[in-house]
């Protein structure tokens, strides 16, 4: 029987990279470990829950209405992946560099982005997703987000230095369902498909060929796309029996999505 990559995980693209299997936690207990619960504040300044509590609260007033999303938005501490001095910004709806020129996403669009994916056809409402495969780790705060929703994340990332910062960032919640991946995210990552879900925080012309071989039917790719004159919109792509479904949403603003190792 195929194992797949457990925690942390580096893709060698010259041979297959060993791998290591990994237990399989229940999303509810990835929200205990990520963080304190909301309806218990403690802790102090950006440490306190009742912190994250006023951001899901904006969320929800914003239209956000997935319990199961809010409660893991609510669950993450967000200010611990982005820079010390741009931490008390954390819980802001904003875009926020991370290095390497790339940004971690709005609070509204992670929130968004995976209730869209928790509303794909093959998904029985209150429970959790199935295997998710992530494009553009980043530093690694949308990951955790989804391995409170999800059985099981594969995440990947192209850009060496994101990888080993997502790294550092997700090592201390001991997330066991969340196997981190450097490789080339245009190509997905085969050895775990087919998935439930994909999310893309790297949005091209066109959804790679790759990403829609190894989504299983019933399941929904949430990306962003280019448009005309270099804007980007929303894009959900279901896959049902008969083919592939696509829908155009809001417009958005995401890095370019590119392709090989740096």
């Amino acid at each position: 029987m195929k194992r797949r990559p457990g925690f942390p995980v580096r893709l060698d693209t010259a041979a297959p990279a060993a791998r290591v299997q990994a237990p399989l936690v229940k999303p509810q207990a990835a929200v205990r470990t990520a963080a304190v619960a909301l309806q218990s504040p403690s802790g102090v300044g950006l440490d306190s829950s009742a912190v994250r509590a006023r951001m899901v609260q904006k969320l929800a007033a914003q239209g956000l209405d997935d319990p199961i999303v809010l409660q893991a938005m609510g669950s993450v501490e967000r200010h611990r992946f982005v820079d010390t001095a741009l931490a008390n910004q954390a819980y802001e709806d904003t875009s926020l560099p991370i290095g390497l020129g790339q940004t971690i996403s709005k609070p509204n669009v992670v929130a968004r982005m995976i209730a869209l994916l928790r509303q794909a056809p093959a998904v029985v409402r209150g429970e959790p997703l199935g295997r998710v495969l992530e494009i553009g780790t980043g530093c690694g705060y949308q990951a955790a987000v989804l391995a409170c929703v999800a059985r099981e994340v594969y995440s990947v990332e192209r850009l060496r230095g994101l990888h080993e910062k997502a790294r550092e960032n997700l090592r201390p919640l001991r997330l066991p369902n969340v196997h981190l991946i450097l490789g080339d995210g245009m190509e997905g990552f085969a050895r775990g498909a087919p998935y439930a879900g994909i999310i893309a925080a790297a949005g091209g012309e066109a959804l790679p060929e790759a990403w829609l071989a190894q989504l299983a039917v019933g399941g929904r790719i949430v990306a962003p796309v280019a448009r005309a004159q270099g804007q980007q919109s929303l894009v959900v792509v279901d896959r049902t029996p008969q083919g592939f479904v696509e829908q155009h949403l809001e417009a958005v603003l995401f890095v370019p999505l590119k392709s090989g190792l740096a």
